[in-house]
């Protein structure tokens, strides 16, 4: 299995990988069928811009990594619900969402390695949902990397499920943050350290963020881990950048945008090659990456004209680059 554009599925050579859902959790298309191209026209129109397909290319390659993806979509469901319930100023509960954090916080603790699904294999009305439930393990399993203890990790994780609320609340992009905050520190037993990562996610250390300017010491370290995150994940899902054009962005703003600490705690817990991304090796052998081992960003890759397979770990002189 792999995940391509849509753009670039063929009807000839492929099935879905995995299942295709709409925005109440009902499957569109289930896994093991081909896409009719008006069926993929319509899924273009509803926003969904990646798939999960199998292939002859994609044979062997280890999906182990991904996360589990009923957990996947029931916490983007809860999430959707709780930001429904905000905007339409219906009374809302925290019980569902604590329960989401335990079920990432234990995803996030039993996995060595964590592979996310993108949002943009969901339709364009659950994609905020999904990007604040990738936004949250990012910063878990950047957490983890730190030695964040549980109320710590329990703190991080629903500051960043709600990073966005006050989305729902103005139009107005430079107040979601003190919106969102506002809200969130009006809710009984919901942690002011949780509402100020909704507050602070686009403050950065250079004072050069919003929308209070602050700088360095000023800026929580979970609104920066959650920072991170949220920009990581917006060049995957809105720019449609690679992982590893993402990584590289993400490095270059060390001690300028968000502390070292989080940078290098993020960028070693984030596998840049995903299992099924088609690379060259050597500059000369396209491959396809099978299963990431010993080293996240240099992962076992299977030589596609003689399926050989190469450690990258092992070969530390070979080039790897992305098709």
């Amino acid at each position: 299995m792999r995940l391509i554009k849509i753009t670039e599925y063929n009807h000839h050579t492929m099935v879905l990988g995995m299942p295709i859902y709409d925005s109440k959790k009902r499957i569109l298309l289930a896994a093991g069928r081909t896409i009719n191209p008006r069926i993929k026209d319509r899924l273009k129109q509803m926003g969904i811009r990646f798939i999960y397909i199998e292939d002859e290319v994609s044979k062997g390659v280890h999906m182990n990594d991904l996360i589990d993806m009923p957990t996947w979509a029931d916490a983007i469901d809860i999430v959707k619900t709780f930001h429904h319930k905000v905007k339409s100023a219906s009374m809302v509960n925290l019980k569902d969402m604590q329960q989401v954090v335990k079920k990432l916080i234990d995803e996030v603790k039993q996995r060595p390695i964590l592979v996310l699904i993108p949002s943009s294999t969901m339709t364009k009305e659950v994609q905020p949902y999904a990007h604040a439930v990738n936004v949250t393990i990012l910063s878990l399993i950047t957490a983890k990397k730190i030695g964040y203890i549980d109320q710590k990790q329990i703190e991080l994780a629903l500051g960043c499920l709600l990073h966005d609320i006050g989305k729902e609340l103005t139009d107005n992009y430079d107040r979601h943050c003190e919106v969102g905050f506002n809200f969130l520190r009006g809710l009984s037993q919901f942690s002011i350290i949780s509402a100020h990562i909704a507050y602070q996610h686009h403050e950065t250390i250079n004072g050069k963020g919003f929308p209070r300017g602050i700088a360095d010491g000023d800026i929580l370290e979970m609104a920066q881990i959650c920072g991170v995150a949220n920009m990581y994940d917006n060049m995957l899902t809105n720019r449609q950048i690679p992982p590893h054009e993402a990584m590289e962005a993400i490095m270059a703003t060390s001690d300028n945008l968000y502390n070292y600490k989080f940078i290098q705690a993020f960028s070693s817990s984030i596998p840049t090659y995903p299992p099924g991304t088609k690379v060259v090796v050597d500059n000369k052998e396209e491959a396809i990456v099978t299963q990431i081992d010993k080293h996240l960003h240099r992962p076992i890759v299977k030589i596609l004209s003689t399926n050989e397979e190469l450690d990258l770990s092992e070969l530390p002189t070979l080039m790897i680059n992305p098709i």
